[in-house]
C-alpha cells in the first residue's frame, strides 16, 4: 500500500464510522477509555497497514485520509489496559470491527485467537497474544449514494396495518416461483410472487427477522447446525452478507423501493439489548475490544457482564455514546435504508435504568423527541428475563407491543380450556386493561396467534409436545406451556375427520386474529398451514424445518385470510383506532339478550360481539363449543363471513352456528 498521511486539518470528530466524502475517508471511533487506536487498512492479498489515529476529543479518535475510496477495508486495534477486574479489556492483538461499519466482507472463522484471554485456561484474567486478524470480517469503506428516484415512506395508518412476520431466507427457499439464485435473498424476497402473495392476503407491511449481520455460534457449527434467526447481533448498520445476492447492500434498497411501490412497508426486528460477544469467556470481536467498561452492562463487579438478556451481556444504553450508536443506527436504517419502522427485541432491557425498568427512560425519551424515529413504526416486545421484565402495557407512546396475553387467550378459549370466554371479549376489543391509559389508542395492541418463536399455527393444532429433538438439546428447550390441541392425533395423520376439525380450529383462530381490535400479525406460512414438526424452537433450523413451506394443500387457510383482510378494509368498525369513541358493544348470548353472569362462565354457548357506532353496525359470533343456535337483534341482517360458510344459515333471526365457528353479520 502506498505512502498515507492523514490530513488532520480535514479531520472530524463529529461522526462515528467511515464516511467518504468524494476524496477521501474519515474515519472516527469512540472509546473513552483507550490509550491509542489504530486504523488497520488491508489491500486485496491482505497485507495490513497499520496507522495510528492522531487525535482525540472526548474519547473520540478520529482521523482523514485522503485518497481512500469505497472499497477499502479496513478494522481497529485498539490499545489500552487489559484489567478485567475494572472492565477494561483492551487487547490489540485482536482485530476489532468498527461499530459503525456498513458492510463486512464476509463472516466470523472461530479460533482460539478471537479471544482476548487465553481460552484453552478458561481464566479471563489472562492475556493471549495471537492476532485475530485472518478470522475476523474487514470493514468495508462505503459510498451511500443511491438514486431513490421517487421512492418515499408510506406512513400506512396503524388501523390499517396488517403486519407479516417472515425471515428473509426462509420464506423464500421453498417458493417454487421465485427464481433458486434468488431464494433466500433480498431479491428474492421482493419477488413478484412474494409481492403478490402479500397483497393477495392483505398484508401491508413485512416485518422481518434480524437482517444485521450476525454471528454463527461456535456451539451450533459444532453440531452442524446454524443460527438461523440472527438475534446475535454482530453490527446493526451491516446488513447480514448471505441475504444479498449480488453481495452489495445496495440490494437491500433496490427490495424496500419495490415494497414501497406495491404498498407495502417494511419493518424490521432488530437486536439492541444484546451483542454476540457473549459473557466475559466470550470473544474479542468488536465491542469488547474498544471499550469493554462503556459498552456493556455491569454491576458491582466490573470483571462480569450483567446480563439481563440470557445472551450474557446487556448493552449499557444508558451511556449517552453507546445510546447514540444505537440512535445513530436506527436513522442510517430510516434515512439510508428507507425502512419503515422496528420491532425491538426484549425491548424491556432498553428500558432499564439504575432503579429497573422506566417508562420514562433515557431510551424511550430519545426516541420519542427524535423527529426522524419518532415518524416511523415502533414495535416493542415488552419482555426479558430480568426482574420486573414482563411489561406488557407498559410501553410509552407512539410504541406498539406484542401482546402474548391475546395469543395465549385465544389459543386457549379455542382449545376449550374452560373460563375463557371473558378473556376472549378482552381480546376482541384491544386489551383495554393493559392500553387503555395515558392516552394509548387501541392500535397499541400487537395481536398475533403464533411468532417465530414457538409453535406454528398449524402446530398448535396437531401437537401437544414440542419435539426439540433436532435442536440437539435433548428437547429441554423452547417452551412448554404452547396451550395447544392436537385434536386427537400427535403430529401428522391421514385421518380425515383430523384433519377437517384441524383446519376448523385454524380457521377459528385466524378469524378471531383478523377481527379483533388492535394490530393484527400473521406469522409467514400460518396461512399456508405451515407446519415445523412440532419444533417450537426452530432459532438452528436454517433447513426445511425453519423454510416456509409453499406446498401443503391446505389453500383453505389462505382463502380465509384473503377473505378476512377484505372485510377488514371494507369495514371501518373493524379498524377502530381509539379507545374513547361514542361506539358502543353489546354483549349476546344465544338468546339475544346481553350475557347473563352464568353465560359469561360458559364458553361452550356462543357470544355475539354487537358493535355500534353511528350509523355502522356490525354482528361478530363466535361459537367456541359444539352446533348452537342464535338468536339475533331485531334487524335485517346478512352473513359477511363466516369461517364455515356450508354451516351457517340465517333464517330470519335465527342463525345456526356450527361447531368452533365465527361468523361477521352486517345490516342487509
Amino acid at each position: 500500500m502506498t505512502s498515507l498521511t492523514f490530513d488532520r486539518d480535514a479531520a472530524s470528530n463529529a461522526h462515528p464510522g467511515a464516511h467518504f466524502d468524494g476524496k477521501g475517508t474519515n474515519f472516527a471511533l469512540f472509546s473513552e477509555n483507550a490509550e491509542a487506536v489504530e486504523l488497520c487498512l488491508f489491500d486485496a492479498d491482505d497485507t495490513e497497514t497499520r496507522l495510528r489515529l492522531p487525535d482525540m476529543e472526548g474519547g473520540m479518535w478520529y482521523g482523514y485520509l485522503p485518497g481512500i475510496r469505497p472499497g477499502q477495508r479496513y478494522g481497529y486495534r485498539v490499545h489500552g489496559p487489559y484489567d478485567p477486574e475494572n472492565g477494561h479489556r483492551f487487547n490489540p492483538n485482536k482485530l476489532l470491527i468498527d461499530p459503525y461499519a456498513r458492510q463486512l466482507d464476509g463472516t466470523v472463522t472461530w479460533h482460539d485467537s478471537l479471544f482476548g484471554y487465553d481460552v484453552s485456561t478458561g481464566d479471563d484474567t489472562t492475556f493471549d497474544h495471537r492476532d485475530s486478524a485472518a478470522y475476523v470480517p474487514k470493514c468495508y469503506v462505503t459510498d451511500p449514494a443511491y438514486d431513490w428516484d421517487a421512492d418515499r415512506a408510506l406512513y400506512t395508518p396503524w388501523r390499517d396495518t396488517v403486519i407479516y412476520e417472515a425471515h428473509v431466507r426462509g420464506l423464500t427457499m421453498q417458493h417454487p416461483d421465485v427464481p433458486e439464485d434468488s431464494r433466500g435473498t433480498f431479491a428474492g424476497l421482493a419477488s413478484r410472487p412474494v409481492i403478490d402473495h402479500l397483497q393477495r392476503i392483505g398484508a401491508t407491511a413485512i416485518e422481518l427477522l434480524p437482517v444485521h449481520a450476525y454471528l454463527q455460534d461456535s456451539h451450533l457449527i459444532e453440531k452442524g447446525l446454524k443460527n438461523y434467526w440472527g438475534y446475535n447481533t454482530l453490527n446493526f448498520f451491516a446488513p447480514e452478507r448471505r441475504y444479498l445476492r449480488s453481495g452489495e447492500w445496495g440490494e437491500i434498497k433496490d427490495a424496500i423501493a419495490r415494497f414501497h411501490q406495491e404498498g407495502i412497508e417494511v419493518i424490521l426486528d432488530v437486536v439492541y439489548n444484546h451483542t454476540a460477544e457473549g459473557s466475559e469467556l466470550g470473544p474479542t470481536l468488536s465491542f469488547r475490544g474498544i471499550d469493554n467498561a462503556s459498552y456493556y452492562l455491569h454491576g458491582d463487579d466490573m470483571r462480569h457482564c450483567y446480563d439481563t438478556t440470557g445472551t450474557g451481556n446487556t448493552l449499557n444504553v444508558a451511556h449517552p455514546m453507546v445510546l447514540r450508536m444505537v440512535l445513530d443506527s436506527l436513522r442510517h436504517w430510516v434515512q439510508e435504508m428507507h425502512v419503515d419502522g422496528f420491532r425491538f427485541d426484549l425491548a424491556s432491557t432498553l428500558g432499564r435504568e439504575a432503579t429497573g425498568f422506566e417508562r420514562e427512560g433515557s431510551f424511550f425519551a430519545a426516541i420519542r423527541q427524535d423527529p426522524v424515529l419518532a415518524s416511523v413504526k415502533l414495535i416493542a416486545e415488552p419482555w426479558d428475563i430480568g426482574d420486573g421484565g414482563y411489561q406488557v402495557g407498559g410501553f410509552p407512546w407512539p410504541f406498539r407491543e406484542w401482546n402474548d396475553k391475546f395469543r395465549d387467550d385465544t389459543r386457549a378459549f379455542w382449545a376449550r380450556r374452560g373460563g375463557m370466554k371473558g378473556r376472549l371479549a378482552e381480546r376482541l376489543c384491544g386489551s383495554p386493561v393493559q392500553f387503555d391509559h395515558s392516552n394509548r389508542p387501541a392500535t397499541s395492541s400487537v395481536n398475533f396467534i403464533a411468532a417465530h418463536d414457538g409453535f406454528t399455527l398449524w402446530d398448535v393444532v396437531s401437537y401437544n409436545e414440542k419435539h426439540n429433538a433436532a435442536n440437539g438439546e435433548d428437547n429441554r428447550d423452547g417452551h412448554d406451556n404452547n396451550i395447544s390441541d392436537n385434536m386427537g392425533v400427535e403430529g401428522p395423520t391421514e385421518d380425515a375427520k383430523v384433519l377437517a376439525a384441524r383446519l376448523r380450529r385454524a380457521r377459528a383462530m385466524l378469524s378471531t386474529l383478523m377481527l379483533s381490535r388492535g394490530v393484527p400479525m400473521l406469522l409467514a406460512g400460518d396461512e399456508l398451514g405451515n407446519s415445523q414438526g412440532g419444533n417450537n424452537n426452530a432459532y438452528c433450523q436454517d433447513n426445511e424445518i425453519g423454510w416456509t413451506d409453499w406446498d401443503t394443500g391446505r389453500t383453505d387457510l389462505l382463502d380465509t385470510v384473503s377473505e378476512l383482510g377484505a372485510l377488514r378494509r371494507r369495514i371501518p368498525i373493524l379498524r377502530e383506532r381509539n379507545f374513547d369513541t361514542e361506539t358502543v358493544v353489546t354483549w349476546r348470548g344465544p338468546s339475544g339478550e346481553e350475557l347473563s353472569a352464568e353465560e359469561w362462565e360458559d364458553d361452550d354457548a356462543p357470544v355475539v360481539m354487537d358493535v355500534r357506532a353511528a350509523q355502522d353496525r356490525v354482528l361478530i359470533v363466535v361459537n367456541g363449543g359444539d352446533d348452537a343456535e342464535v338468536t339475533l337483534p331485531k334487524g335485517s341482517w346478512a352473513v359477511a363471513f363466516a369461517s364455515e360458510a356450508e354451516v351457517v344459515a340465517l333464517d330470519g333471526l335465527r342463525l345456526d352456528m356450527g361447531w368452533q365457528t365465527v361468523a361477521v353479520i352486517e345490516p342487509a
